[in-house]
């Protein structure tokens, strides 16, 4: 079967686990890997399940096909502006579900890497955002068209602001235009860009750093991060110092600290 041929009847979220790394592979290419209603339930539930899953260290969020996410699928919105209320119940339930998949995303203990080729838009564009990093092909590109057709693209707006400068987020917010790879890169919402076709490789490398490392730092570290973000300067400074008191006293800290010393490689414990 060709590989943008897909029936829609199989999965529309694929999983691989090896070495501590988890792969989520979004597999509809044929309609661009929107983020419909299977997709969003699909995500929610890998997300959900990795969560819990103590041998994942982890994640790396990849696409079949030449587009990495179109955003939602404005196919399967525009049929319930034939419902009694227009649609309202339903473009709140979407929108809500895909919010929830977002703050899944940096909830999570393990940290999410983004490998993208092609192109990633509106609400495609805000999952490359909302992971903690992002790996692009040199052919990718990045866009929050909403006002082309009359519809601003609020909700990844909110990923957007957290990544980039606001001049750079309003800049793509409002002009709706296509930013390469390497643009993306100067803004901030990717972290380095590769040769084509090599996003998967290099984001699978870093995910493997990321596994080396403690288990349990990691989870710590990555918490804080998003918790201090959001509080004022000395607020932040009094969290992330409570936070640093509590790791030095976690098992592995005393093991690493002991390794360096001692010049011997740590045993992590997690």
């Amino acid at each position: 079967m060709n590989a943008h041929a897909r029936p829609e009847t199989a999965p529309a979220l694929r999983r691989a686990d090896s070495e501590g790394i988890a792969v989520l592979t979004l597999d509809r290419p044929q309609s661009r890997n929107p983020l419909s209603e299977a997709m969003l339930a699909a995500l929610a539930e890998s997300f959900t399940s990795i969560a819990a899953d103590r041998s994942v260290k982890a994640v790396v969020l990849a696409a079949e096909g030449p587009v990495f996410c179109a955003g939602h699928d404005l196919k399967e919105m525009s049929a319930h502006r034939a419902d009694p209320d227009r649609g309202r119940a339903y473009f709140t339930d979407i929108l809500g579900r895909c919010s929830g998949v977002m703050q899944q995303i940096t909830a999570l203990p393990q940290p999410v890497i983004a490998a993208v080729e092609g192109t990633a838009t509106a609400a495609g564009c805000q999952l490359v955002a909302s992971c903690d990093l992002a790996v692009a092909g040199e052919a990718a590109r990045f866009c929050t068209p909403g006002v082309h057709i009359g519809l601003f693209c609020s909700t990844p707006m909110v990923a957007l602001t957290r990544n980039l400068s606001a001049k750079h987020a309003m800049e793509m917010l409002l002009l709706g235009e296509m930013v390469p790879a390497d643009e993306a890169a100067r803004m901030g919402l990717v972290n380095r860009v590769v040769a084509a076709g090599s996003a998967l490789a290099e984001t699978k490398r870093l995910a493997a750093v990321i596994a080396s490392k403690s288990t349990a730092t990691i989870r710590i570290g990555k918490r804080a991060f998003y918790e201090q973000r959001e509080m004022g300067l000395a607020a932040a400074y009094d969290h992330a110092s409570a936070v640093m008191v509590e790791n030095m006293l976690a098992r592995d800290a005393e093991e690493g600290i002991g390794a360096f010393v001692e010049k011997r490689a740590p045993v992590w414990e997690g």
